[in-house]
This record gives C-alpha cells, structure tokens and sequence, in this order.
C-alpha cells in the first residue's frame, strides 16, 4: 500500500425500484452525470451518488439482497455552509418525494442544526451544519471535498 488514503468517494445505493430511486434524485435535481438505464450516478459535492438495482448489486457483491425494510442502519451525510441551508435542502427534497424523519432543528449532539430524512427506498440522509471550524470531523470533510 501506499502512502497515499484510498479515494472512497462513491456510495452506491441498491435500488428495489430502479426507475422510481433514479426518478427521485432527478427530482432533487443533482447533476446526473451517467445513466445506461441500469445504472445512474449523480455528483454532490465531494461524492457521487450511484443507483443500481438491487439483484444487480447483490449478484456483483456474490451475495443476496439484503431483504429487511424500515429503520435505520446508516445515513449518507450532506454538510452544507449554513443553518438556513438545512432548511431550504430539507424542504428541496420533500418537495422531490422525500419523507422527512427529523424536521430541522438545532442539533443535540453537536453544536449546529440538522434534519433527517429518507428517499423512496428508506436511504436515510442527514443534512447537517456543523458550527464547529475546529472540529476534526468538518476539517477532514471540507479537506476531502477540496474545500
């Protein structure tokens, strides 16, 4: 290995329904930068953000699709440069079908505010400012995304 970290900077997410996720996240309206009508990528800043159907994943993972629904396992974060921007993402994404878990609100366990929510398929995100320059976790963040 070098000593250069590995460039992780895409999450793909398996799709029940393919045409449906792609659907929403055009709604949101981020840049779709590939779509071979299997597969779908959209760029955030810092990330893309891959669709593809589900079987399609779990046969190129050589594994089973993963078949429980509901809960939270994880969360794709979007940090975005102010308190308003949680809000005017937030309601963005309601507006494209997303079903929002945690309205904004200052956040609990940091210092900021965020907002929790989920795509069609139960991909949770949350939306989060951070009003913390010195920490770690934002530093290394912005730093990945060039910033």
């Amino acid at each position: 290995m070098t000593d250069q970290l590995p460039l992780a900077n895409l999450i793909t997410l398996g799709a029940r329904d393919f045409v449906a996720l792609r659907g929403f996240y055009r709604r949101v309206g981020w840049p779709q930068v590939m779509d071979d009508g299997e597969f779908a990528v959209f760029e955030l800043r810092g990330i893309l953000l891959a669709v593809f159907p589900l079987a399609k994943l779990a046969h190129d993972g050589n594994t089973e699709p993963e078949q429980g629904t509901g809960g939270i396992r994880s969360t794709i974060g979007v940090q975005v440069d102010n308190a308003e921007e949680v809000d005017r993402l937030t309601e963005h994404m309601r507006a494209a079908g997303a079903r929002v878990t945690k309205e904004p609100v200052d956040a609990e366990f940091f210092r900021g505010r965020s907002s929790y929510l989920c795509d069609p398929e139960d991909n949770y995100f949350e939306i989060v400012w951070a009003d913390m320059p010195t920490n770690p976790v934002v530093i290394a963040a912005r730093r990945a995304a060039g910033l």
